[in-house]
Order: structure tokens, then C-alpha cells, then sequence
């Protein structure tokens, strides 16, 4: 009975933390406004796109890109095999051809060094080729990065047209940040309260050369939170704001796809530690799983089901998903701690493949 009461005790507070960072982030997270001002017509600003090996995502997502008010865009190959670069040129797009990887370093780094060191603009927006750009998103990240003084905007791009293999999973992003990340902590100067979505980053020109750009964080696979540490640490100022309808993303296409994109960031999201990694994936199983799995004999646990069940409806409310199939992702949080089991097993092996490229984790 005690260990029952403990167990509880600690559940419901688990979970009232987590409520209270969501309703505080409904309230303070920002959020991209299709109303935006234009961009000065003194500004430059170059938006970046590192591809391999994505003829697929291109048809869907480059127009949208290429239609944006800015300087340029630019869109460097890395050795694709799937004919990325003559999609890309049929498109419009300027193609730069990436050289090879040099030693010691991570594939979308590389790539990214070279197109900045191609850009002309005073704001360099790194976006990926899964994402998609609506009209006026432009707009409303420069504003955002100029309205909050930030040297670093980091967008977290709306989850859309998901398959069901592709909900088990990838919606997490925006339930880790809204949930375990308050908006008001992300602000303080505390280097490692920072997070970053490497699908759309915003810098100012000498904000990101004071680090050396990209080569700071050469051989780290989640180098987009990690390079905004680096940022913060180095006195500058980092923020977030949410895609909302302005700008979305096809992460993954499939289940097997979103394990191996959970499994690679895994052991980075926790710090770089495995011990933690897998203390923290065994509670998720006790705090979401078990009450399922135990019969519920009192009122209590009925409530901690019900929770298990609302959190991700909830904050897909608050990210701007409202479709009856979004807000069904609730229906998933009971067995989510499962569905990430081959995702933590991959993240325990010394090596990760990505992209066709095997790097030691």
C-alpha cells in the first residue's frame, strides 16, 4: 500500500509539472503571425537548404521556398544518388554541388558550412528539404528574429500529412518541448535550458560566424540544439517560436522512418548519457503504460489514466493541430513508452547510420 501511495504521489506530480509547462507555454511560447510586416528591402537574407537524397520531399516542398521575398535561396547537394540536384534545378532552385565530407565530420554540418560560406545574406535561415514554407513565412521569421533582439530563431515546424506509422512517433518533438521545456526557462542565460529544431534556424550573419559557423559543432548529430548552447554560452541570444500554419513538416513517412530518426538523437536529447537515457525511458513505461496495465480500484487511478490519455491532445491543441486525427494521437500515450522501444535499442548500439553514413554515437 505505501509503495502504491508513493508510486501515485510521484505520478500525479510528474504529471501536473508537465500540465503546468504546457499551460504556461500556451501562454508565452511565440508563435509565427501571418499578419508579419515585410522584410526591409535593405536586408538580405539567404534561406539555405541541405539535401541528399531528397527527390521526394522536393516536388511538395521547394516551390513554397522558392517563393519566399528573399535575397536567395540556395540548395546544396551532398553526393545525393536519387537525382536531387535535377529535380531541384527543374524546380528552379540554384544548386550548389557539395564537396566531398572531409574527416571528423557529420553529413548536414558539412552541408550547412558550405552554403553559408556561399550566402550573401545578413540573415542566414537554414531550413530542411522536408519542410514546407507557406506564403508570408518568411516574413514572420525575420520579424520574430528582429522583434526579440534574438541572434538565433529556431522554428518548430507543425507535423503534417502523417501517416499512422508516422503519429507513433514524430509528434513528440513539440510534446517534449511544450511539456518539459517552459518558454520562460528557455530564456534564462543558462546554456543548457536551450533547445533548437535544426528544420528551420534563423542567424544573424555575425552571430553564427563568431562560432566558426557550422565547424563548432562538425561531429555532433544533434548539433542544431547543441550549436545553440554554444550561442547562448557565448552571451548571445536565443529563442523559439512555434510554425503554427506558416510552416509545416513531413519528417518521417513511416514508423520504421521515425525510429531510426528517434533512435539518432536519443542518446544527444539526454545529455549524452545512456544511464539516463534508459532511467528516464523506464518511467515513461511506469507513468504512462502501467496504469493500464494494473487495475484501476480507485478514483485515482482512473484520473492518472485519463491523463495518460490527454496530454498529447492537449498539446497538439496548443501547436495548432485541430484535425480529429491529430487530436486521436491522445488515444496513442498509453503505449507511446513501447512504440520508442526499437528507437532506445538503436540509440544504445556505438554506431548510427544516417543518410547512408555510419558515425560513432
Amino acid at each position: 500500500m505505501k509503495l502504491e501511495r508513493a508510486y501515485l504521489g510521484l505520478a500525479f506530480a510528474f504529471f501536473a509539472l508537465k500540465g503546468a509547462t504546457l499551460l504556461g507555454n500556451a501562454l508565452t511560447f511565440p508563435r509565427l503571425k501571418r499578419e508579419a510586416p515585410p522584410i526591409p528591402a535593405d536586408l538580405k537574407v539567404s534561406i539555405l537548404v541541405p539535401a541528399r537524397d531528397e527527390a521526394h520531399n522536393l516536388p511538395r516542398t521547394l516551390p513554397g521556398v522558392l517563393n519566399q521575398p528573399v535575397t536567395e535561396v540556395l540548395l546544396l547537394d551532398d553526393g545525393s544518388q536519387d537525382g536531387t540536384p535535377e529535380v531541384a534545378r527543374r524546380l528552379g532552385a540554384q544548386v550548389l554541388s557539395g564537396q566531398l565530407l572531409p574527416p571528423g565530420w557529420m553529413g548536414k554540418s558539412w552541408a550547412c558550412q558550405q552554403l553559408a560560406q556561399a550566402a550573401s545574406g545578413d540573415i542566414l535561415i537554414f531550413t530542411d528539404a522536408d519542410v514546407r514554407w507557406q506564403e508570408g513565412a518568411a516574413q514572420a521569421v525575420v520579424h520574430e528574429l528582429w522583434a526579440r533582439q534574438a541572434d538565433l530563431l529556431t522554428v518548430l515546424p507543425r507535423p503534417e500529412d502523417l501517416t499512422l506509422g508516422a503519429r507513433f512517433l514524430t509528434p513528440l518533438v513539440d510534446n517534449v518541448v511544450q511539456t518539459f521545456l517552459p518558454y520562460p526557462l528557455l530564456q534564462t542565460r543558462w546554456p543548457l535550458a536551450t533547445t533548437a529544431n535544426g528544420a528551420v534556424m534563423a542567424f544573424r550573419r555575425e552571430a553564427y560566424w563568431s562560432l566558426g559557423g557550422h565547424a563548432t559543432v562538425k561531429m555532433e548529430m544533434l548539433e542544431d540544439t547543441v550549436f545553440a548552447r554554444h550561442l547562448k554560452a557565448g552571451g548571445h541570444c536565443v529563442t523559439q517560436a512555434s510554425g503554427q500554419t506558416l510552416i509545416g513538416v513531413r519528417m518521417y513517412r513511416s514508423y520504421p522512418e521515425s525510429i531510426q530518426g528517434f533512435s539518432k538523437n536519443a542518446v544527444g536529447v539526454h545529455l549524452n548519457s545512456r544511464p539516463l537515457m534508459v532511467g528516464l525511458a523506464v518511467w515513461q513505461f511506469a507513468a504512462y503504460t502501467l496504469p493500464w496495465l494494473l487495475p484501476a480500484r480507485t478514483p485515482a487511478w482512473q484520473a492518472l489514466r485519463a491523463m495518460t490519455l490527454l496530454e498529447r491532445t492537449l498539446v497538439n491543441l496548443v501547436t495548432g493541430r485541430h484535425a480529429p486525427a491529430d487530436l486521436l494521437e491522445g488515444l496513442l500515450g498509453p503505449i507511446t513508452p513501447l512504440l520508442a522501444l526499437p528507437g532506445y535499442r538503436r540509440a544504445l548500439k556505438p554506431h548510427v547510420t544516417w543518410k547512408g553514413r555510419d558515425y560513432p554515437q
